[in-house]
């Protein structure tokens, strides 16, 4: 099944400076969801932001907020994520021991479920919970911060979970080194929805912004057409 492509800027990369401006901008400048990289200095070595200032700029745009929590436990805080306006909550496969129960947390909250699996996890972690999921997010770095090269060898794996996920109608998302280089490739592998951080923010204005998601849509859209 071939699913739109879906672009997903991480604000990670925006200017925090003026984080509620960023959002709007990247939103009217085409963006489909908003990314939100929440880290805990703990699972991931960064620190990032968490529910208030999410809820802070929730206000900014009607997008999709796509959050993506590397904390650990997450179980604790998947009701404040949730309050605070997210769309999508993806918790760690690796972030605790419990995935089913966590997954069943953000479902009962009226939430689109999601799991994240870092580059070195074998996709059968989430063999058992694939009818639970709405997304699955195969990090192609290894989380922690931004500007990371990709990493090839998770192509492989993007193939291999596409073809787990069959006909169900879960989006398959891809964070870390993307950028027109390469979204074709993920694209090809199976992958629809991008995450980019860097490629999209860089520039710093909005024309910028359209441009650089225009370059990863093409470059998804080429991948395909190379593919087919």
């Amino acid at each position: 099944m071939t699913r739109q492509t879906i672009i997903a800027p991480s604000v990670l990369s925006a200017n925090f400076s003026r984080l509620g401006e960023e959002v709007e901008a990247v939103a009217g400048a085409g963006a489909d969801w908003i990314h939100l990289d929440v880290m805990d200095g703990h699972f991931v070595p960064n620190i990032t932001f968490g529910p208030p200032v999410v809820k802070a700029i929730r206000g900014r745009t009607d997008k999709v907020f796509d959050c993506h929590l590397m904390i650990a436990p997450a179980d604790p805080y998947i009701a404040a994520f949730a309050d605070a306006g997210c769309d999508i909550i993806t918790v760690h496969a690796e972030a605790g021991p419990h995935l089913d129960r966590s997954l069943q947390a953000i479902k009962a909250l009226g939430k689109r479920a999601g799991v994240s699996l870092n580059p070195a996890t074998p996709e059968g972690v989430i063999e058992y919970v694939l009818d639970r999921l709405d997304l699955i997010l195969l990090m192609t770095v290894n989380p922690g911060f931004g500007g990371q090269a990709f990493i090839p060898a998770v192509l492989e794996k993007i193939r291999r979970v596409r073809a787990m996920v069959g006909d169900r109608p879960i989006d398959i998302q891809v964070d870390g080194g993307i950028a027109p280089e390469t979204a074709g490739a993920v694209a090809a592998a199976g992958a629809n929805v991008l995450v980019a951080g860097s490629a999209v923010f860089r520039g710093g204005t909005a024309e910028a912004y359209r441009s650089n998601m225009d370059a990863l849509r093409q470059a998804a859209q080429d991948g395909l057409r190379e593919a087919a």
